[in-house]
């Protein structure tokens, strides 16, 4: 009885997990708690999402913040390079060049060609991608999608974002 209740329970948390990376990013967890931070709302939008099964019936009807051509990826290869470089990318960026800028660019994709437009464009906006002098590694990939996305040439690397 234990082992079926302990699998019931990982198949139920399951979608939760898969989940946990885009915080419940559709679904009516994410609308009842869009734009909200912390432990609690990202807890309290994924159950909701996982107890009610919205983020099912929401890519299948296209609602509630779903979309049904979307697709599934994840910036937690970014994010934790940012975890573990952030002084060093925040100096890279500061003067437009450095390893830790080029390894970036390499994570993303950016293409040789596009590369020197890359560095530009983040030492350009060093002030949105480090909005204050404790930004996260979340912080500054927020930042990193804003200026590549404004960017025609660079908005293709979002894609790894």
């Amino acid at each position: 009885m234990k082992k079926l209740t302990l699998a019931l329970a990982i198949s139920l948390a399951a979608p939760n997990f898969a989940a946990a990376d885009s915080v419940g990013g559709c679904g009516l967890g994410s609308k009842i708690f869009h734009g909200q931070r912390g432990i609690a709302a990202q807890s309290l939008a994924i159950t909701t999402n996982g107890f009610y099964g919205t983020n099912t019936f929401g890519i299948t009807s296209g609602t509630l913040g779903c979309e049904q051509n979307g697709v599934v990826q994840s910036n937690w290869k970014v994010a934790m390079y940012l975890d573990n470089n952030l002084n060093r990318f925040a100096k890279d960026v500061s003067v437009g060049e450095g390893e830790t800028l080029d390894s970036l660019a390499s994570l993303l994709g950016v293409e040789t060609a596009d590369k020197d437009e890359f560095a530009k464009a983040l030492k350009d906006n060093f002030s949105t991608l480090f909005s204050s002098a404790d930004a996260t590694s979340q912080d500054v990939v927020a930042g990193l999608f804003a200026v590549l996305n404004d960017s025609n040439s660079l908005a293709q690397y979002t894609a790894n974002l």
